[in-house]
């Protein structure tokens, strides 16, 4: 019996290994170079990502740079100038990976000032992918890093001062405000006095090679139990890249996030051959199911990209918003649907 050409490659292909079988099915990129972070603040971090990424440089390169600029701000949500836990101290979580599936983390350091560069660092230097804490820091400073001041940024002592007459132990969320202005509790991402409400950043970019890297840095929930991590520097959870189908990152209440492997889940949905709007869309579908009377009492927003250059966002209550920029280099800032209106 004869085969046609058609046939005879669909079998050769279910014969393939399966990692190869699918990169057959590796789509072209049709929009190159892009750049997309979350919140609106997200134009500093892509303002910085973007010269590397038109000049064609390595995503990788991008997405670090976009992390330095924002924890650089200190009237940001990130960095050393971020809300304290609620002892008083600043401890900073993040996470990087590249194309290759190379990745770095650390999580609860404190005094050091770019640990997105330590978790490249860590990434390129060591068989390590993970390091908290002292080891962190200790790490940090035996590879040039300085010891920055355990002092609290004006804008941060302000808002500690302000919880302490309280005290109270809860994330910090205004459903007031998402009520009555149709803001979420995480947005605007800069709020009327110029300070931000909520704690973290993540940026991927798809290079002009086709390759895709991302990032997510934060100091972690304000007022935190001290020793708390969130998902942020968590790999599968708080970011994840997969260069064959694309990648994901994630803002919001860590926790919820890390219960269902958050940006790994969306990547996978994206393999399935959903859009990344699609694939961030069944992702919070996920987080809400189980309870969705709690899942009006927190945020989580996600951001995909898939290889073809295409991205999307998707989040539980109306409010995230998330920058991109792509062709001629100008950013936008797009507000994201929601489950709940």
């Amino acid at each position: 019996m004869k085969r046609n050409r058609r046939s005879f490659l669909r079998l050769s292909a279910l014969a393939l290994p399966f990692s190869q079988a699918n990169f057959l099915q590796i789509p072209k990129a049709v929009n190159k170079p892009v750049v997309i972070s979350t919140w609106d603040s997200g134009q500093i971090a892509n303002g910085a990502a973007w010269p590397i990424l038109e000049k064609g440089g390595r995503a990788l390169d991008a997405v670090e740079q976009a992390a330095i600029a924002i924890e650089n701000d200190i009237n940001c949500c990130v960095g050393l100038g971020g809300n304290p836990d609620r002892d008083g101290h600043v401890t900073l979580d993040a996470s990087i990976m590249d194309e290759k599936s190379n990745c770095g983390s650390v999580a609860f350091m404190e005094r050091i000032k770019h640990p997105i560069s330590v978790a490249r660092k860590l990434m390129e230097t060591t068989p390590h992918v993970f390091l908290a804490g002292e080891g962190a820091q200790q790490f940090a400073l035996a590879n040039g890093f300085k010891l920055e001041s355990a002092a609290l940024s004006p804008s941060a002592k302000a808002t500690y001062d302000q919880w302490l007459e309280k005290a109270e132990y809860k994330p910090v969320i205004n459903i007031e405000l998402q009520q009555n202005k149709g803001n979420g509790p995480f947005a605007p991402a800069r709020l009327d006095d110029g300070s931000f409400n909520h704690d973290t950043m993540g940026t991927l970019a798809l290079d002009a090679n086709g390759d895709v890297s991302g990032m997510c840095t934060t100091s972690g929930m304000g007022f935190k139990m001290r020793g708390r991590v969130g998902d942020s520097p968590i790999i599968g959870a708080g970011l994840f890249v997969d260069n064959e189908i694309g990648a994901a990152t994630s803002s919001g209440q860590g926790e919820e996030v890390i219960r269902v492997c958050g940006t790994h889940l969306v990547v996978e949905f994206m393999r399935s051959g959903l859009s990344p709007e699609q694939a961030c869309k069944k992702a919070i579908e996920r987080i809400v199911k189980p309870n969705p009377e709690r899942a009006k009492t927190f945020q989580v927003g996600f951001i995909a990209i898939n290889k073809k250059g295409e991205i999307g966002a998707y989040s539980i209550l109306k409010g995230f918003n998330y920058t991109v920029t792509e062709k001629g280099g100008k950013p936008k800032v797009i507000n994201a649907k929601s489950h709940f209106a």
